[in-house]
């Protein structure tokens, strides 16, 4: 089966013309030497694709592009490395079609694949380092470890995923992550994603969910904060954004997350070889999850989990039942930083620190009305954290080791009490408050309020 497409081939020292740079679609680059045949490798910065090239005969892999085409001036070191990353999906071309790599100029990644792929044999393990699997392929993290999930469950033959099109699909969720937020990108798109495999893991889950269960919650999880703006949803609605409008004000992010999620399903038509009704039931599932991931309705959720919990009548033979845990499942795996390994957390808690702050700095510039947490004079990388986990994490995962009550469980609730701990010794006059409510705290915080709600809706 053939798998490229013909593509219009440019010599790399000619200028891409615009109405090629400004369309949905891939550009392939001659070279009649060798990968760096332009006077200058950092000319290829103004190519805005990352392409499978094969001069033997000038076909490549649909990737979609990069980025939209940079202005005018120095172009950051790593948006360049990325560029030059085509040469693994031009391996991946060559594996799918079951060619034989003899064209050399693979040999050039050959070592980073390999480190990323020793990676992806320990993707179950909690203590995955997603920052630097995402380096080891080139800024990729999110492509590369949803097909390889997809892969290992099976899910891409049983479902007979066309291989292009599911690329496709991923390279376009990728990209429509916006890679200048610090927080919601696509780095973040696959450690959720990550975490997800993990909990779908856990002997109940493992045991009673299905296939399709599986599909919609690796899905979800790559896709639950696609096309982020990098602000909270009280942000949208006070500057009269329109997103806000077309969601009444309710849901604002979510909703645009899962509506932008489907019209890429439609727009590679991922699912076009199932029944349209199994399509739209696709579309409607993974809407259902990833508007559980607002936090606004935190109490919501929690409030439902705690009853089954109590009442021990969750039947996960139930399908409504097993699409609740996988709400609550995706729930954890978007707020899971504070239960991470303290090198990994401490990352994810500046990132998404300086995410609030460059929020808060835009409104007091447009005098605004701060939104809580979001003024770095009046709070500190310390105090965010240690209020989010008291009243937003602990409570969640205190719950669901009453579900599921593993070493993974386990695991997370101890790294979640070390963090605490580190960052309450980083701010003295936290330690105090939030010891008090230590006792219980599944218990002790059923209402989070009103300022950590707003910061959670950011964070989620």
């Amino acid at each position: 089966m053939e798998l490229c497409y013909q593509l219009p081939v440019l010599p790399l020292d000619r200028p891409v013309p615009k109405h090629v740079l400004s369309r949905r679609g891939a550009i392939s680059f001659s070279s009649s030497s060798s990968l760096f045949g332009a006077p200058d490798p950092r000319q290829l910065s103004q190519r805005r694709g990352a392409i499978s090239y094969d001069s033997s005969d000038q076909t490549a892999l649909y990737i979609r592009m990069l980025a939209r085409a940079e202005s005018a001036g120095t172009i950051p070191a790593r948006r360049i490395r990325r560029l030059f990353s085509f040469q693994r999906h031009l391996l991946s071309s060559r594996l799918l079609r079951g060619a034989p790599h003899l064209n050399p100029l693979h040999i050039l990644d050959e070592d980073y694949c390999g480190q990323a792929k020793c990676m992806l044999e320990k993707v179950g393990s909690w203590n995955f380092d997603i920052f630097l699997f995402d380096r080891l392929t080139n800024g990729n993290s999110l492509v590369f470890l949803t097909f390889n999930l997809l892969n290992q469950y099976g899910l891409i033959e049983l479902f007979q995923l066309d291989m292009v099109k599911l690329r496709r699909f991923l390279v376009l969720v990728q990209e429509d992550y916006h890679n200048q937020n610090p927080y919601h990108n696509a780095v973040h798109a696959a450690d959720v994603t990550q975490a997800m495999h993990c909990y779908l893991r856990e002997p109940k889950l493992a045991q009673s969910l299905t296939s399709f269960d599986i599909l919609l919650g690796l899905l979800a999880a790559a896709t639950h904060d696609l096309d982020h703006p990098g602000v909270n949803q009280p942000f949208l609605i006070k500057t009269n954004h329109y997103l806000a409008a077309l969601y009444r004000n309710t849901s604002v992010l979510e909703n645009h997350h899962w509506r932008s999620a489907v019209g890429l399903l439609r727009e590679t038509e991922l699912f076009s070889n199932l029944p349209a009704e199994d399509s739209l039931s696709i579309e409607r599932q993974l809407g259902s999850l990833i508007l559980a991931t607002d936090i606004s309705r935190q109490n919501e959720y929690l409030s439902r989990f705690r009853t089954h919990l109590d009442e021990n009548d969750l039947c996960l033979g139930n399908a409504s039942h097993r699409h609740f845990v996988l709400q609550m499942a995706l729930k954890c795996a978007d707020i899971c930083n504070p239960c991470r390994p303290w090198e990994l957390s401490k990352q994810w808690s500046e990132k998404v620190t300086d995410e609030f702050f460059h929020q808060g700095d835009i409104e007091k510039k447009y005098k605004l009305e701060i939104s809580p947490l979001c003024d770095s004079e009046a709070n500190t990388i310390a105090s965010v954290q240690i209020g989010f986990m008291t009243y937003v994490v602990e409570p969640l995962f205190a719950e669901w080791a009453r579900f599921s009550d593993t070493r993974l469980s386990q695991t997370m609730l101890g790294h979640l009490g070390l963090n605490k701990a580190s960052w309450s010794a980083m701010e003295p006059e936290a330690s105090g408050s939030s010891e008090e409510g230590e006792s219980e705290p599944g218990r002790a915080t059923d209402e989070p309020s009103s300022r950590v709600l707003s910061q959670g809706s950011q964070e989620s």
